[in-house]
């Protein structure tokens, strides 16, 4: 994921948690709209009390690595908003990986 395909403002983080679809399961909540830009946008969002600093940075790494491997699934000219919930913390990558490629084949 390139640094030109993530959302960083907090403006457009509320306006598409408060105006956009979603998709949720036990680990992720995804929400989605269609922008104007010939490019998809990504932003990653994770809670606090997930854990430490150190923790919550790993889970964005991995899926962000999530994102980069199964760029297919994702549509074009869309934002996607990937919220990480509190019980990613002690599961495994490649569970990670199969519940966010779920939640997207939907």
């Amino acid at each position: 994921m390139k640094r030109s395909q993530t959302i960083k403002s907090q403006k457009e983080f509320n306006y598409l948690i408060k105006n956009a679809k979603f998709k949720k399961n036990n680990y992720f909540v995804i929400y989605y709209n269609i922008n104007n830009e010939n490019k998809t946008m990504y932003g990653i969002a994770i809670s606090r009390q997930v854990g430490k600093a150190n923790e919550r940075n790993k889970l964005k790494r991995q899926v962000r690595n999530i994102i980069d491997k199964n760029q297919k699934l994702f549509k074009n000219n869309y934002n996607y908003i990937i919220m990480i919930r509190k019980s990613c913390k002690d599961v495994k990558y490649n569970i990670l990986e199969q519940a966010l490629t779920n939640l997207l084949e939907k």
